[in-house]
């Protein structure tokens, strides 16, 4: 879903400081692991319902994270295109699909409100289509330059050990 995550951020801090819970600021990516249950954001997108659904089990604390997306992402990226020694077309087309990103400077690309409850972290997680595009172009790129680096981006420690 293409949102305007900007709005929307806004929109929910509003939201969570007139509930009466208390707000823990976090950084977004930061809950990962077993314990953790995803809401379905595709088919519940309303995030007052994920509020109310901590409210109910007496959650007394909301974690809320978001992420602006920068240029840094894509100069990284860029960097790994220059050393995989690809053919002009399909380099100009990673190029291409990189600076189209570019617009995206500075808009919020992912919001995450969670709650701990029976030790598990429920999470409501946001990101736009454009996102999830250079996420897996990011995936794309860097799979392809551990390819050509020789490593097996599978293998534990692969990238600190040498295979001579």
């Amino acid at each position: 879903m293409d949102l305007n995550l900007n709005t929307l951020k806004r929109e929910i801090l509003e939201y969570l400081e007139s509930s009466g819970l208390t707000v823990f600021y976090s950084h977004a990516g930061g809950l990962e692991g077993p314990a953790i249950v995803l809401w379905d954001v595709e088919h519940q997108p309303d995030y007052r319902k994920f509020v109310e659904t901590a409210r109910t089990v007496g959650v007394q604390l909301i974690v809320f994270a978001s992420r602006e997306f920068e240029t840094s992402d894509l100069d990284e990226l860029a960097t790994h295109l220059d050393d995989m020694g690809l053919g002009r077309d399909e380099q100009r087309e990673y190029e291409s699909r990189l600076r189209d990103l570019r617009i995206y400077q500075g808009v919020t690309c992912s919001l995450e409100l969670a709650f701990d409850h029976n030790s598990r972290f429920y999470v409501f997680e946001l990101q736009p289509d454009w996102y999830e595009d250079f996420l897996n172009l990011e995936d794309e790129i860097m799979s392809r330059f551990a390819d050509d680096d020789g490593v097996d981006p599978d293998e534990p420690l692969s990238a600190y050990f040498s295979k001579n």
